[in-house]
């Protein structure tokens, strides 16, 4: 039998994945541009890596999908990346003051439900107990990169679209809210396991 024929491509460099390590490079990439808040080439190019990325989070798993490439690298790969970049430039745009005030509550919540639903995951994962990503989460998730994406344009987005940093903040808010409420679910869900958990 033809070796060549019979090998097969490790399911680590699928295309679903390579599209997430893709994800997990931009994360840098971003936050070195965003390092020269002032300049806005630097701001439209962080926007940019942003975008992609964001587009990523789409195409990874629709490819995984489609083409029957899920994997469990895929599986713990895809949220660390997402979480990585949501966080990295959260702490980039309070930084560089685009995100201030009060502002810096919504992203204080969406830090820390990150953080919760993470460790609650892996306990979880001690139990044999999957968490599925409800619709809601996924429409948190969108509203987040969408405000992202607005508060990392910012100054040099005003010059564009007037209104850019307000409506990132407007989005960003709303965000925090279905934040709050996907973290209780997960953590309603968790607590109930732990009750019932016999040891």
């Amino acid at each position: 039998m033809n070796p060549v024929l019979t090998r097969r491509r490790s399911p680590a460099w699928t295309l679903a994945n390579c599209l997430t390590y893709g994800r997990l490079v931009a994360v840098p990439v971003v936050v070195a541009l965003l390092y020269w808040p002032d300049e806005a080439s630097a701001r439209f190019g962080a926007l940019g890596v942003f975008i992609l990325a964001a587009i990523t989070d789409y195409l990874d798993g629709y490819v995984a999908r489609t083409y029957d490439q899920s994997s469990a690298l895929g599986r713990m790969l895809d949220p660390i990346a997402d979480k990585l970049l949501v966080a990295a430039c959260l702490l980039m745009l309070a930084s560089d003051n685009t995100i201030h005030g009060w502002t810096l509550w919504a992203a204080i919540v969406i830090l820390c439900r990150e953080i919760l639903v993470s460790g609650l995951r892996e306990y979880l994962a001690e139990l044999k107990v999957g968490v599925p990503v409800s619709r809601v989460a996924k429409w948190k998730t969108t509203l987040q990169l969408v405000a992202i994406g607005f508060l990392v344009a910012g100054p040099a987005g005003e010059s564009i679209l007037p209104g850019t940093i307000w409506t990132g903040t407007a989005l960003l808010w709303i965000a925090a809210a279905l934040t709050l409420y996907t973290g209780w679910d997960y953590m309603r869900a968790g607590i109930k396991h732990v009750i019932d958990d016999p040891r």
